[in-house]
């Protein structure tokens, strides 16, 4: 199973992680500006992407948390 959201979303990562290293290193200006305007163009597509990815689950609200099972029962625990 492919998703490309999760795809979208590294990439816009690794793009403004770059950013980080290009400013810590002082590189030109010029590339850090034109990499932070192309990691923030990415950064509104991947939203998109993301909020429009076909994923289907499932869970329902009344699995709450998986690692926690108390926490969704309605007992009270001591």
């Amino acid at each position: 199973m492919k998703n490309r959201a999760m795809q979208w979303l590294a990439m816009t990562t690794l793009i403004l992680i770059t950013v980080t290293i290009f400013t810590t290193m002082n590189l030109s200006f010029s590339w850090v500006f034109y990499l932070t305007v192309a990691g923030q163009a990415l950064l509104v597509v991947t939203v998109y992407k993301v909020l429009k990815d076909d994923y289907k689950t499932d869970k329902t609200f009344e699995d709450f948390y998986e690692d926690r099972p108390d926490l969704g029962s309605s007992e009270e625990v001591d």
